[in-house]
């Protein structure tokens, strides 16, 4: 299986894209803050709802209210990250794959972003639509927060593995 991924990763980074952004004095600086705004956006649109559930921030609306405005902000973010993420892994995917903090990040990030985020996106609109907060969406909201903090130490570590 290790075998697969690897020949896909070398292939990935013979790709056009890869090699243009790659080699690029303004197009990886360009990636990567298309990147990092991505999940400024997406991480802090969840963090927001998340806050909400648990009972801090700002009281004076719903959390059903402020899954529904920051619903569009938080896919724009998402794919952003999604795109500048892609785009950043296809220049050195073969030094990625074999990054155990890249893995980490990865093993961590598709659960919380397939299932746990678009579970509370999703269910956020029952759990906030009083003022007071049922205790599922206050521990959902405790969860992915904390999942969100694994996802982010791990990736934040993953220069310290490159170097071994």
């Amino acid at each position: 299986m290790l075998n697969f991924f690897m020949s896909l990763a070398k292939w990935l980074q013979t790709t056009w894209w890869a090699l243009d952004i790659g080699s690029s004095l303004w197009a990886y600086p360009f990636v990567q803050l298309t990147h990092f705004a991505g999940l400024s956006l997406w991480i802090g649109t969840n963090f927001a709802l998340d806050l909400r559930l648990v009972g801090l921030g700002k009281k004076h609306g719903t959390g059903a209210e402020l899954s529904r405005t920051l619903f569009v902000w938080n896919w724009v973010g998402f794919g952003a990250a999604i795109t500048g993420g892609f785009l950043l892994f296809s220049t050195a995917a073969t030094k990625y794959i074999q990054n155990p903090a890249f893995a980490v990040k990865l093993g961590v990030l598709i659960p919380l972003a397939l299932i746990t985020h678009i579970v509370v996106q999703h269910k956020a609109l029952g759990w906030g639509a009083s003022r007071e907060v049922q205790t599922a969406g206050r521990i959902a909201g405790v969860v992915e927060m904390v999942l969100w903090l694994c996802v982010i130490t791990a990736a934040v570590s993953i220069p310290s593995f490159e170097a071994l």
